[in-house]
């Protein structure tokens, strides 16, 4: 990358959302971009996560995108190093290498009002300035380790799990494993028949279902291969089905206690001990959290060489663990399960807008984004995976290509502005579209089933689920609505620094309920009268 380069587009990230939106752009005929990659190879969170076990919990023809079909998955549930293998085929295939500027992070964005570009700074001194910025960071991108009093001095390794330390023999090793999400439930029965001893420590324990996982069959796989329309239909029933189970997340939660009962069951076949089964039954309503998928977690839990501590880790003496109820443990290696920083992502930390404050500033209150990919105030800003657009049940592959056509006509509207133009996302729209998902979210599982989650900010608000279906966010991403921005352009750029505080100040408090109301009332109608849109593959 040569010095002060530019470009019309600049996409941060090259996992899922980075490469998508790539592609997407190619297929605009967008080809001045580049993608700023701060590793060395693609991947984004299944380049991160190589930990052992590590794979995903969504099945596999459902996991790809739909203009890159994969028939030779091998499993049904795909392994991260699948996962990534195929987004290195996606990365040549679609010719997105010489694109990709690696080992290039990026330390700050800054709009220039006069410009209308952002100004990139990216690690080893160099800049570059785009026209438009696509965050593609992702949420699961930011390990997250607890402030645990007296880490420091533990005298073993210590590790998040997404940073896995593969030259670490654990074998005879007293191992801890802090956490008991996603990554810990595959994480303990990978590694319990090589440990010595294994203390898991359990906040909360997580609603598991069996995970159905077998080796897809080179009869299938030919198949596919053959006749591709047999891979679309499969990846269309997958769907089908998981839209169908939206309704008892988001509106009658209450249905939900069935499923309790198989959970239960699904543990009860494996951990005999009664005391043990009341550690690890939830109290919380299923789906409050993500239902966890395993066939393994729980029969290596009943394992003589594991403990369970109903407890979080509150402190670190020397080598020995004492969990929040008092339990002391020992350890020569302590394994953080801990999650992201999903709800303060550091990236929003790095971008400042046309008001001079960063991202994270105006999220201080919770995040909020038009649509989840507009933030007001940040003119040609884009993120992929945005507020409110994780899902409870189903593939994030569909809400990203959902934001990838949102991305393509924001593009196109760009283009038919012509000139040096820009658009913002207007304050009133990103506030009415947060106040629609964030009343609709009120009677969902996620908030309503009495369990704390890291879908909750620290304000205890859901900015991070979409409470409807991944149809219902197609039709609302197809295309962009002009009016919901300002255009901005440069002859009154100069201007628009001092004008936009007291511009939105007055449009804010122009806002009335009877303005509200209508928006709920026509936004509940279109949901009701939609016709269903068909997932392609």
């Amino acid at each position: 990358m040569t010095e002060h380069e530019h470009v019309r587009v600049a996409v941060i990230g090259s996992g899922f959302g980075g490469l998508g939106a790539a592609v997407r752009l190619r297929r605009e005929g967008v080809t001045d971009f580049v993608v700023l990659e701060r590793a060395d190879s693609v991947g984004g969170t299944w380049r991160d996560n190589s930990y052992p076990g590590c794979a995903c919990d969504v099945p596999s023809h459902l996991y790809s995108f739909s203009f890159a079909p994969h028939p030779d998955w091998p499993r049904t549930f795909s392994g991260q190093e699948h996962i990534r293998a195929y987004l290195e085929h996606v990365a040549d295939v679609f010719h997105l290498r010489p694109h990709i500027r690696f080992d290039s992070e990026v330390m700050r964005m800054v709009w220039d009002a006069e410009r209308l570009c952002w100004d990139i700074e990216i690690s080893g001194g160099r800049r570059l300035s785009a026209d438009v910025v696509v965050s593609a960071t992702g949420p699961l991108s930011d390990p997250k380790i607890p402030d645990i009093p007296g880490l420091d001095s533990f005298p073993g390794k210590v590790f998040h799990s997404a940073r896995w330390d593969h030259d670490l023999d654990l074998r005879g090793k007293r191992v801890a494993v802090v956490g008991t999400g996603a990554s810990a439930i595959q994480i303990v029965p990978a590694i319990q028949p090589q440990v010595g001893r294994l203390t898991l420590f359990q906040r909360t324990p997580p609603w598991v279902m069996p995970r159905v996982d077998r080796a897809i069959t080179g009869a299938e796989r030919a198949l596919h291969r053959a006749l591709p329309f047999t891979g679309q239909a499969r990846r269309g029933l997958l769907w089908g089905i998981r839209e169908l189970q939206v309704s008892a997340f988001t509106k009658h939660p209450d249905r939900l206690g069935f499923v309790e009962q198989l959970a239960k069951r699904n543990m009860g076949r494996a951990v005999k001990d009664p005391a043990l089964r009341t550690k690890l039954t939830p109290d919380y309503r299923i789906g409050c959290k993500r239902i966890l998928l395993s066939s393994e977690y729980y029969p290596a839990l009943a394992r003589p060489n594991v403990d369970v501590v109903a407890s979080g880790l509150q402190a670190v003496r020397g080598s020995t663990l004492v969990a929040a109820d008092g339990t002391e443990t020992e350890a020569d290696v302590i394994v953080f399960g801990t999650g992201f920083h999903v709800t303060d992502m550091p990236i929003a930390e790095r971008v400042v807008g046309a008001e001079g404050r960063t991202l994270a500033e105006v999220w201080k209150g919770g995040m909020e984004a038009l649509r989840g990919a507009s933030a007001a105030g940040f003119p040609n800003w884009m993120t992929i995976i945005g507020p409110n657009t994780g899902l409870g049940n189903s593939s994030m592959i569909l809400m990203i290509e959902s934001q990838l056509n949102y991305l393509a006509d924001f593009v196109r509207q760009l283009d038919v502005l012509g000139g040096r133009a820009a658009l913002d996302a207007r304050p009133s729209a990103v506030g009415a579209w947060n106040r629609r998902v964030q009343e609709r979210m009120k009677r969902t599982v996620w908030n309503t089933g009495g369990c704390t989650s890291w879908y909750l900010d620290a304000n205890g608000r859901n900015t991070t689920i979409w409470p409807g279906t991944t149809s219902e966010f197609r039709r609302a991403t197809r295309r962009v609505d002009i009016t919901e921005y300002e255009v901005i352009r440069v002859k009154k750029a100069a201007n628009k620094a001092a004008e936009t505080t007291a511009n939105r100040a007055a449009e804010k408090a122009a806002e009335t309920t009877a303005e509200t109301t209508a928006e709920t009332t026509a936004e509940t109608t279109a949901e009701t009268t939609g016709t269903k849109d068909e997932v392609s593959a």
